[in-house]
This record gives structure tokens, sequence and C-alpha cells, in this order.
């Protein structure tokens, strides 16, 4: 089992959202795809401690008060292991983005993000991310291909 997080890092005055284009890593089975930034749970973390800096070492931008929105749990997700992750949006930040060496930083145009070459189940909770209510899911993916889905919203 995995614990991670993934955080959304928003520009809300200009309407874009902070997205890694997973392109520099060996062996990585988000090759190719677009996701927000996140990571693995370090021993003793809190997923706000997590999160902050998991962000922090992927772009170089502090965050601060993310808003936790959501969680998932993706059974199996990489063949090995069941993944739990933490979902947050972020719309506090300081520093500037440094070059990533998990892949290449952009901020994209909100009406975009959809467009991009994201995980199937991305493409769904974004839209949760916007509302007010919490929600917890499962994505049941085969081969890299969601099968299917169960989200409850609080």
């Amino acid at each position: 089992m995995k614990i991670a997080t993934l955080c959304y890092v928003k520009d809300k005055k200009n309407k874009k959202t902070l997205m890694i284009h997973r392109v520099k890593k060996n062996n990585d089975f988000h090759e190719g795809k677009w996701n927000g930034l996140g990571g693995k749970f370090e021993i003793g973390e809190s997923p706000e401690e997590c999160v902050i800096r998991e962000v922090k070492e992927e772009s170089g931008l502090v965050i601060t008060t993310p808003k936790m929105k959501g969680f998932i749990t993706f059974p199996n997700f990489d063949g090995t292991n069941d993944w739990h992750v933490f979902l947050f949006i972020a719309e506090n930040f300081t520093n500037e983005l440094i070059d990533s060496s998990e892949g290449n930083l952009k901020w994209i145009d909100d009406g975009e993000l959809l467009n991009l070459n994201l995980w199937d189940g991305d493409k769904i909770f974004l839209n949760w991310m916007e509302q007010e209510k919490f929600f917890s899911a499962k994505f049941n993916y085969l081969d890299g291909k969601l099968i299917d889905y169960i989200v409850n919203f609080y």
C-alpha cells in the first residue's frame, strides 16, 4: 500500500493550474501524462505536511493553507500496490518555479486542463475539486485503463 498526496496549485487571478508533464524520469508509471504535484508520505508526516513538502520539492513553490478536497483509493493501480491519495487545492503560494527533475512544469489555462493527456479518472475528479463538498472515491484501473469508479460526497 502506498499513501500519497496530489495537489493542484491554482492561480485564481489568471485562471491557471500548475501541471507537470511527466517526461523526465526513467521507468515512470505516469510517463507522458500530465499530473498535479505530489508524492508519497515520509514517516511521521500529516497529509498537509506531505503536500507542502512535495510541492516545494517538485516545483520550488511554497504553498500555504492547502485545502483538502478529497480522498481516492486506486486498487492495484501500478500493478503492485493499492494507492491511497489525499487531494488538495492550493491557491496561496510564494517563490519561483524551478526546473523539476520529474517533468516539465507549466501553467495551464483552466479551460484547457481536460484537453491534456490525463489519466481518465483525473478527467472525472478534476470537476469534483471545484465543488464545496468533500469526496471519497475509488477508481479501478486495469492495464492503465479506467474500468469503473464509485464516489461519495460529504
